[in-house]
């Protein structure tokens, strides 16, 4: 069996930037509609309920619920990536896709020490996997996987 190939910093990034792009693309012209053109302009952090709704809440459950159905983002998707338990190699539980999502928050909090982590660990867990006990891996290996806690 071979070992299995962890999903790395770069090509996490590149995911990313997709899932970003897509968000973007969908809640950018709805933001526009509600708020106008200055809401792209004002300095202000937070401009109101529909803005924690589209910016927070929504993503939030879009990527929760992604995550639950396919393991994966659209981005992951795009570049074969997926997430498993770390332990198993199974789908995590939904609870863990809750507390990874909620991870994403401790991961940038310090200047994304915690994104950049991904860089440096032998697994590739950011803190976000850490917490949740999820890895990401990627989808092009022919013969099965072999995780490091099984026999």
């Amino acid at each position: 069996m071979n070992e299995q190939e962890y999903a790395g910093f770069w090509i996490r990034t590149g995911a990313s930037i997709i899932d970003t792009i897509l968000i973007l693309i969908l809640i950018g012209p709805i933001l526009t509609v509600i708020y106008g053109v200055d809401y792209w302009l004002n300095e202000s952090f937070i401009k109101g309920f529909w803005d924690i709704m589209f910016n927070y809440i929504v993503p939030a459950v879009v990527v929760i619920s992604f995550w639950a159905y396919k393991s994966a983002t659209p981005g992951k998707m795009a570049t074969k990536l997926t997430i498993v338990d770390a332990k198993t190699g199974a789908k995590p539980s939904t609870r863990q896709f809750t507390i990874r999502y909620l991870g994403y928050y401790v991961s940038i909090i310090p200047l994304f020490l915690g994104i950049i982590w991904v860089g440096i660990d032998k697994r590739k867990q950011g803190w976000h996997d850490k917490l949740a006990g999820t890895v990401v891996i990627r989808n092009n290996l022919t013969e099965p996987v072999k995780f490091e806690n099984q026999v």
